[in-house]
């Protein structure tokens, strides 16, 4: 018994804290609708994207895309306008530059 509440804690954890997207065709298959801003100081999250998945952790915007829905943690869709979002993101050069600025949306990852 112990053994198998260890494996579900220790597996639960890995998909709370993990970041891989899917990006989908249309907005009803989203669990996240994103825009994309023009400057970092408008984004509530500031995104870099990682070349491997064991790289995007811990809710801190290194995100890694996936080529297949079912291997993602999070689907979601990019909308043409800002009032149509749950989050609005920037894509950043370095990894260094990733994170949040308004820590009120953080919910919308886990």
């Amino acid at each position: 018994m112990k053994k198998i509440i260890l494996f579900i804690c220790l597996f639960s954890g890995i998909k709370l804290y993990s970041q891989s997207f899917f990006t989908v065709k249309y907005a009803s298959q989203a669990d996240l609708k994103v825009f994309v801003v023009d400057y970092p100081s408008q984004a509530d999250l500031k995104v870099f994207k990682v070349k491997y998945k064991s790289q995007a952790k811990n809710n801190s915007g290194l995100w890694f895309f996936v080529d297949y829905k079912s291997q993602a943690d999070k689907n979601i869709y990019f909308v043409n306008y800002n009032s149509q979002s749950d989050l609005k993101i920037y894509f950043v050069k370095y990894e260094s530059q990733a994170g949040w600025n308004n820590l009120s949306k953080k919910y919308l990852i886990y």
